[in-house]
This record gives C-alpha cells, structure tokens and sequence, in this order.
C-alpha cells in the first residue's frame, strides 16, 4: 500500500512523501525554496529551510522530525559540509537520524535533504 503525501511543491514528476505499509514515510529531497520567496546564500539557512520543508511534509502524514530515522544530505560544495552540520545539529533532537552526506551538483541550491521516517501510527 502506497499513498502520497503532500506538504511542499514538488519541481519535477514526483510525490513529496509516501507513505508505505501504513508507518514508513520517506520524504522526498526539500531544497531551500519556500514559493517565490529568495534563496538565502548561507548553506547554514538554506539547511534550516530544507528541514522546514521536510517538517511540512513531515506534518502532512503526521509525524515530526523526532521520527525521522536516516537522512540523506546533498551538498553542492562539500567543505560546507561543518556549517550545514551545525545548522541539521540545531533542528534534530537525540538521537539523531542515520546520515549520509554527499557532494553533489544541485541546480541553483547549496543543499537538499530527504529523509526516511516511522510514523507514530499506523496510517489510516
């Protein structure tokens, strides 16, 4: 069982979430974009406003980032690799997630996030 949840507007041919056999929520990659608004040129803001997407989808299918259980980071400048790490430590409670981060060529952002995470209850 499969079910699509919303939260952010996706750019291309996908689903923000789904939501599979009723508890796993895997949360598609959030970029900084939140509508027309600017793009902050920090990678520090632009992982908090990644993770304020991730939330919003997260929220959707109820669950919060205390759910989350692995995220994958994606940097497009590696040495930033310190300052985004400060930023994700800021929005993730103990324990945090499972985590990869890789350097990556991302279109006009200097971070995108997804994450996996075990909903609360079972979706209904």
């Amino acid at each position: 069982m499969r079910e699509a949840v919303f939260g952010s507007q996706p750019g291309g041919s996908y689903s923000p979430g789904i939501v599979a056999e009723g508890r796993l929520l895997f949360v598609s990659g959030q970029g900084p974009r939140h509508g027309d608004s600017p793009i902050p040129n920090d990678v520090a803001t632009q992982t908090r406003s990644a993770l304020s997407n991730v939330a919003r989808v997260l929220a959707e299918a109820g669950a919060g980032l205390t759910d989350v259980v692995r995220c994958g980071v994606y940097l497009r400048r590696i040495n930033d690799f310190d300052a985004m790490d400060a930023a994700y430590r800021e929005c993730f409670p103990e324990p945090r997630p499972a985590r990869t981060t890789v350097g990556a060529d991302l279109p006009g952002i200097l971070v995108e996030i997804d994450c996996v995470a075990v909903l609360p209850q079972a979706a209904q």
